[in-house]
Formats: C-alpha cells, structure tokens, sequence
C-alpha cells in the first residue's frame, strides 16, 4: 500500500505558527545556531517507496529566518508496486526572509524508482541557501532510476531551471563523461541573495571535480561529482562555510 504524506511548515519573525507532518514526515523544531528558526526533520518510517507520494512545504514570511536540516538521509526504495515514488518540496520565501534549505543526502537504492520536484518562490528581496545531494547507490550496488528538477522563480521571473535524470531509467550517457564521468555522487549548492545583482560572484573552479557558475540573476550555483558522499560534503560544506563567514549573508548571521 502506498503512502500519501505532506509537512506543513511555517515560519514568522515571532515563530512557527505551522509544524505539522503525516506518516514519515515528522518536521520537529530544533535548537539553532544563530538567528531565526530550525527545524529538523525526521523519518518516522521507510520511504519514499514505490507509489507513494510525498510532498514538504515550507512558507517563510516576511522577515523571517528559518533552517530546515535532516536527521537524516532520505532513501528511494523500490515498492510493492511498479509505479514511481514522488517526493514534492514546495519552497516559498517572503520579502527580506532568509531559508537555508539543508536536507541530508538523497540516496537512490538499486530497484527504485523516484521522481523529485522541487519549486522556489521568492521575493525581491529574500535570500536562499540551497543544498542537494544526490548518492546514487548504496554501498556495492548500482542506482535506482532518479530524475530531479528544481525551479527556482524570484520576483515573478525565472531563475533556474534544472533537471537531471541518473540510472537505469534515464537517457544514455547519464554517467559518461560529459555529465558524471563515473562519479556515484553528485551535487549542488545554490546561493541567492540580492546583493549579488550589484556583485556577482566569479565563475571558478574548485578543484577538479567541481565548479561555481553565476546565474543570469541574483545567485550563484555551485555543481560538484565525487567518488563518495562524505567528499561531496565536505566540498560543498567549505563553499557555503566560506559563503557564510565572508560572503553577502555574513552581515544577517
């Protein structure tokens, strides 16, 4: 039987007026680091597996701050059913707010099947962080089939607008050279301020295996592969370390 769930999540300059979750999305509010809100959110049971779907949403208000983060990664399993998973995050964030979007690692399982949507709206004004880690395999297995799409609106107009397809089902070429070069992990960071109109960041590679790219916008996408998870993290936790101490968010710590 497949499993219909949605988390609500809320946040305000005075707190989380919504938190709620259904089967395995249990979002609890957590202690944070600096300004603003944290909420963690915890699996309750296996999921996604094939047929069901499930969807986050999290609406941050004018003023706001809020993080989101996971206990920890989420794992595509294949079903009782032949149908695929939907996993659904609805993002939306108002004038002046700031969401760090920090969910643990995506892991596609070998037989499974996952399709994963995720929509940013933002103001003029707001600010995200976005993490997305994609694992494809466990431990001495093959992928699932995965496809991911994330779009990203500000002020009405479009952003970004990205979709990758990894595993059995998915075009020929996925893992070739010119997309993952044979790495299992990928991933990506997105940086959106409205500072970075006035000051782009510079296009640079960091290292061998991963690059940052300006947007035709207001923000900036950092793309890396690597042999593991750990390294993937690793590399994206010292863009966004450095982004965070020295970069246009510093001053909203």
């Amino acid at each position: 039987m497949s499993v219909h769930a949605t988390a609500r999540i809320v946040a305000t300059r005075a707190g989380l007026p919504v938190l709620t979750g259904e089967g395995p999305l249990a979002p609890r509010r957590t202690r944070a680091t600096g300004a603003g809100a944290r909420v963690t959110v915890v699996g309750a049971m296996s999921a996604p597996l094939g047929g069901d779907r499930l969807a986050i949403e999290a609406e941050v208000r004018d003023g706001a701050r809020l993080t989101v983060d996971a206990a920890a990664a989420t794992v595509a399993l294949p079903g009782r059913t032949a149908e695929p998973a939907h996993y659904d995050v609805r993002l939306t964030v108002g004038e002046g707010g700031e969401l760090h979007w920090l969910p643990e690692q995506l892991i596609s399982a070998y037989g499974s099947d996952l399709r994963m949507r995720t929509r940013v709206e933002l103001a003029a004004t707001a600010r995200l962080v976005l993490r997305d880690e994609q694992i494809l395999g466990r431990h001495g297995e093959g992928p699932g089939t995965l496809l991911t799409r994330l779009t990203v609106h500000r002020a009405g107009r479009p952003l970004l607008d990205q979709e990758l397809a990894h595993g059995p089902g998915a075009a020929g070429g996925w893992d070739g050279g010119a997309v993952l070069g044979g790495y299992p992990a990928v991933g990506q960071l997105l940086l959106v301020a409205p500072e970075f109109e006035e000051k782009p960041r510079a296009p640079r590679l960091l290292g061998d295996t991963a690059v940052l790219t300006p947007l035709a916008g207001p923000g900036a996408l950092v793309t890396a592969v690597a042999p593991d998870a750990l390294r993937l993290r690793r590399l994206l936790d010292e863009v966004l370390r450095d982004h965070l101490n020295h970069g246009s968010f510093a001053a909203y710590r």
